[in-house]
């Protein structure tokens, strides 16, 4: 998000109150990761009625500024997950996010892995590092409905529209590996611009790619209580 663009969102975001409990961001919040665009992210999406919690996408990171974009957002109340998870106290019972940007590598059959040349290892590492990471945050939940919320893609599906040439830079199937040791009830990523929305671990875990161009709204409602809209 740039000032080009600030306001675009919120009229439909003043409505949220009335129509969910939580409001979950899948990074590439910022176009180049800059803190003046991070100043915009935090009018556009701070003082909501609900809370805001985020994890960070690669366009965040170009610039090198994470700290100063985490402490931005923070300071307008978005919470930021790297790794992490927290809980929220709904109507419903207790709503469990845990985060992680996460990383690519691709999915079974199709996938980097740690052999040959030190670059090589160093890019699965990250990945699997991100993995391991998201899988002991959605375990260490203590909450009712558990949602795990990447911007990297867990699963091959909500890729499609995608080129097939860019899959490895778009996911991992560690994510959904991640995903599926823990009772997860939803899934929710970004990144995947020209993707679809609707996917399944192997698990049997419900994904949603999120991405704006797939969505093509300010946000979408998703129901846990039944059926996931």
């Amino acid at each position: 998000m740039d000032s080009d663009v600030l306001g675009r969102f919120r009229p439909a975001l003043a409505q949220l109150g009335d129509r969910a409990d939580v409001l979950l961001l899948a990074g590439d919040l910022t176009r180049h990761g800059t803190e003046s665009e991070a100043r915009c992210v935090a009018d556009e999406f701070g003082g909501l009625a609900v809370p805001v919690v985020a994890v960070l996408g690669n366009h965040d990171h170009h610039c090198d500024q994470v700290p100063q974009l985490v402490g931005i957002l923070s300071d307008a109340g978005v919470t930021v997950l790297d790794g992490d998870g927290v809980v929220v106290d709904c109507p419903g019972g207790r709503l469990g996010v845990a985060g992680v940007k996460g990383f690519g590598g691709g999915f079974a059959g199709r996938c980097a892995s740690r052999f040959g040349e030190p670059e090589m290892k160093a890019f699965v590492a990250t990945t699997a590092d991100a993995a391991d990471r998201l899988r002991a945050a959605l375990v260490g939940l203590d909450c009712d409905v558990r949602i795990a919320l990447t911007h990297y893609s867990p699963v091959p599906e909500t890729l499609t529209g995608e080129p097939p040439e860019i899959y490895p830079f778009l996911g991992s199937y560690l994510l959904a590996e991640a995903i599926d040791a823990a009772p997860t009830d939803l899934a929710v990523h970004g990144h995947a611009h020209f993707g679809s929305e609707r996917g399944t671990t192997p698990g049997g875990v419900r994904v949603r790619n999120v991405a704006h161009p797939v969505i093509k709204q300010a946000y979408s409602v998703y129901s846990l209580a039944g059926s996931v809209a």
